[in-house]
């Protein structure tokens, strides 16, 4: 475990999997992150690659080869090291060099920087092609946010206001049996209030949003988190269908890729919502979370 802080936040990341476990609002003395309580779920942010979602029957074709992958690739699951630590940030690393070439032929180098700025913590990616031809891959972000922040609160008292990006139609996506189905071009969207229901059927998933905030009616209290130019977006809780109710959290997660779709080739290079690094080329990309 490696810690950041400022003045107004201090962060506790995981070697494993780089994955943030703990964000702690200094001024106000909240804990924004989801406890990773094993009796929902029991992660708390990993970090998705290079796959995002399921792939239809787990499989995919590459070049004439079958490769089998589980749920949200493996990087989620890998020991980081720490490249470069100051007080307020830290890089993580982390390289194939071969051990992964059973499930993805390709080699590549990770490295995930966390960046405290006043009230928000920064996230980049840097995924570095170490091939000699083109690498094909998804990456995506999964924070999940503990809900309420306030014993004084319950879940309903909370809503989503959701930012769409400027010029583009939102498309929205459902999941069943893990897979995508498009359901069309997304209206009203300005607010999503939440509720156990929520969540009956899967994620909420999105395209062409820049930005959502978790806000509370009852308090100022709340998490801004701002992805522009990533192509979707996932809104997921945990639902219990026994007790018919959602878990106390709520991802919001920044994606450059998707799940399959039902009526998917399975060939990674056709993958919807796949992105490509050219030989010895390097792919980047920044969120950043606000905690008010």
């Amino acid at each position: 475990m490696v810690a950041i802080e400022n003045d107004w936040l201090k962060a506790e990341i995981e070697l494993s999997g780089a994955e943030v476990r703990k964000v702690q609002h200094k001024q106000n003395g909240l804990d924004y992150m989801w406890t990773g309580d094993n009796d929902y779920w029991g992660r708390v942010s990993p970090v998705l690659f290079p796959i995002v979602g399921r792939l239809k029957e787990d499989r995919y074709q590459l070049d004439g080869k079958t490769f089998e992958m589980s749920q949200h690739g493996f990087l989620r699951d890998v020991l980081f090291h720490v490249e470069n630590h100051t007080e307020t940030s830290v890089s993580l690393g982390f390289e194939s060099a071969g051990r992964f070439l059973s499930v993805y032929p390709y080699e590549f180098k990770a490295i995930i920087y966390y960046i405290l700025k006043k009230d928000s913590l920064i996230v980049q990616w840097e995924i570095v092609n170490q091939n000699k031809e083109k690498m094909y891959f998804s990456i995506g972000a999964h924070p999940a946010f503990r809900l309420p922040l306030l014993e004084s609160e319950a879940i309903e008292d909370y809503q989503l206001n959701v930012t769409p990006a400027a010029n583009k139609n939102v498309m929205e996506y459902e999941l069943k049996d893990s897979l995508i189905y498009e359901k069309g071009i997304a209206h009203n969207l300005a607010t999503i209030r939440l509720k156990d229901s929520l969540f009956e059927h899967d994620a909420i998933i999105y395209s062409h949003i820049d930005q959502i905030s978790l806000v509370s009616n009852k308090s100022s209290h709340g998490v801004e988190v701002i992805f522009e130019n990533f192509p979707f977006v996932g809104i997921w809780s945990k639902y219990n269908d026994k007790k018919g109710t959602m878990a106390p959290f709520v991802c919001i997660e920044p994606w450059y890729g998707i799940a399959d779709t039902y009526n998917t080739t399975g060939n990674l290079k056709e993958k919807f919502g796949m992105n490509l690094i050219e030989a010895g080329k390097t792919f980047k990309a920044e969120y950043q979370m606000r905690f008010k």
